[in-house]
This record gives C-alpha cells, structure tokens and sequence, in this order.
C-alpha cells in the first residue's frame, strides 16, 4: 500500500523524496491543491472517505502517516 501511495503521490509531485519525507505539510512541500488531488486519489484508490477532521498535517506529513491514515480508514469501513 504504501509504494501505491508514493505512485499516486509523485502524480502529483515529483520533485520529492517522499521515501524520507517528513514534513510535507510543515515544510510547505504540497500545497493546498495538491492535498485535494491527493485526497481525491485516495478515496478513489483506496475507497474510503476522508472527513474534515482527517485533513491534519499529521495525517499528511509523510507518506507513512498518509498510509496509517488509509489503513485507519478501511479498518473503521
């Protein structure tokens, strides 16, 4: 799951490392475009629903907390 969510990822940007990327949205490395793409990738991907109260920098920060942030998801559908 996770290579799926760096594919889908460099979809959108590919200048990252997202392998040793933290900090995503601390560090201003997507943009608010961006996490709609991304969020609109993943439901289809992954069908499930993002809510509001996910759109966290700590659920975006890595590539890692964005694949907790799906697996959590699922498990809860």
């Amino acid at each position: 799951m996770l290579d799926r969510i760096i594919e889908i990822l460099q979809g959108i940007r590919d200048d990252i490392d997202y392998y040793s990327e933290d900090s995503l949205i601390d560090d201003g490395l997507l943009d608010s475009f961006d996490i709609v793409g991304l969020v609109s990738e993943l439901k289809d991907e992954f069908d499930i629903d993002i809510i509001i109260d996910d759109l966290t920098p700590a659920n975006f920060n890595s590539a890692e907390s964005i694949c907790a942030l799906v697996k959590k998801l699922q498990d809860e559908d």
